[in-house]
C-alpha cells in the first residue's frame, strides 16, 4: 500500500519527565493509516523486524514500536513496572499525534500490550498477545512447564539477584521445540538476530523485564476493556499454556486461540490472522465505555 514500507523503520527518541530517553521506531505512512503498536519480546531491541513490518504493511497498517528501558537507545529505569514501560509507549504515541491504535506483543511484550490498553481504554481498539506471560500469581504452578525458569525465579529476589543470575546464565536449547527452530531458520530469522542484538547490549533490559513480570504490574487485567486475543502454542516450553488460560478467566472480553502444535516462537506464524482479527475488531467493536 502506498506510503507504507517494509524496510527498516526510522527511529527517534523522546525525553521523559525524569530525564530518560525512550527510543521508538515508526514505519510511518499516511495520517489516516490505522496504527499497530508492537511490543517486543525479552530480550529484543524494539526495532520493527521484517515479519511484523511486512504483515502489517500488507494490511495497510502503520507500526510503532518502542525499546523498553534498558534496551538499546532507551535509558534504564530500575524498579520500573509493566505499567511504567507502557506509559513510555503512550507518551511516544502522544508525541507522534496518534490517538487510536491496536496493540500487540509477543512473549515479554504481551504484558505491555495489555497494560497499554488498561492505561488507555478509550484509545486501544484491540489487543493481542502471542505466548504472553501472565501476572505472577504467587505459587509454584506459575513456573510449571517452563524449560528454564531460572531467570524468573531469581527475579523474585529483586534486580540485584536477577543481574547476578545473568552473569552465568546460558540459553537452554530445550526451551524451543523443533518447530520453533524451523521457524527461526525461515520466516522469523530476523527475530533471532534481533534477540541476539538485544541481549548483546547488556542484561539490564532483560533483568528489569523479569523483575517487572513477577512484581505487581501496576494495572489489573480487569481494567482492559478492549477485545483481547490470546494466541498460545500448546507446546510452548518458555511460557506454558496455563498462563493464557489463567488470563482468559480474568479478562473481560478475551478469547483464546490455542495452537496445539506450536511452540514459543512458531506461534508467531499466526500473526497475519491475528492482524486480520485486530483490523476487523477495531472497525466494528469499540472499547466499552467506563
Amino acid at each position: 500500500m502506498a506510503g507504507l514500507s517494509t524496510g527498516p523503520a526510522p527511529s527517534g527518541s523522546i525525553a521523559r519527565p525524569d530525564g530518560r530517553r525512550v527510543r521508538y521506531f515508526d514505519t510511518g505512512g499516511s495520517g489516516d493509516a490505522p496504527v499497530l503498536v508492537w511490543h517486543h519480546g525479552t530480550p529484543q531491541t524494539g526495532a520493527i523486524i521484517e515479519p511484523v513490518a511486512s504483515e502489517a504493511a500488507a494490511r495497510g497498517l502503520r507500526v510503532v514500536s518502542c525499546a523498553r528501558p534498558g534496551y538499546p537507545g532507551s535509558d534504564a529505569s530500575p524498579g520500573r513496572s509493566v505499567a511504567d514501560a507502557a506509559a513510555d509507549v503512550l507518551a511516544v504515541l502522544d508525541e507522534l499525534g496518534i490517538d487510536r491504535f491496536a496493540t500487540m506483543g509477543a512473549s515479554g511484550g504481551g504484558p505491555h500490550a495489555l497494560a497499554c490498553a488498561a492505561l488507555a481504554p478509550r484509545r486501544a481498539t484491540a489487543v493481542a498477545t502471542f505466548a504472553g506471560i501472565a501476572p505472577y500469581w504467587g505459587d509454584v504452578d506459575w513456573f510449571a512447564g517452563m524449560a528454564d525458569p531460572g531467570g524468573l525465579r531469581s527475579a523474585l529476589a529483586g534486580r540485584r539477584a536477577r543481574l547476578a543470575h545473568a552473569e552465568t546464565a546460558e540459553f537452554e536449547p530445550e526451551s524451543f521445540t523443533s518447530r520453533d527452530y524451523e521457524v527461526l531458520k525461515g520466516a522469523w530469522a530476523a527475530l533471532g538476530t534481533d534477540a541476539g542484538a538485544g541481549s548483546a547490549s547488556g542484561p539490564e533490559g532483560e533483568a528489569d523485564d523479569d523483575v517487572a513480570f513477577v512484581s505487581p504490574w501496576g494495572v489489573e487485567l480487569a481494567a482492559v476493556t478492549s477485545p483481547v486475543l490470546l494466541v498460545q502454542g500448546g507446546r510452548d516450553r518458555v511460557i506454558p499454556a496455563t498462563h493464557a488460560g489463567w488470563m482468559l478467566e480474568r479478562i473481560r472480553r478475551g478469547e483464546l486461540w490455542l495452537r496445539p502444535r506450536e511452540g514459543h516462537v512458531s506461534v508467531l506464524t499466526a500473526l497475519g490472522v491475528a492482524l486480520d482479527w485486530g483490523v476487523a475488531t477495531g472497525n466494528v467493536s469499540p472499547p466499552l465505555t467506563l
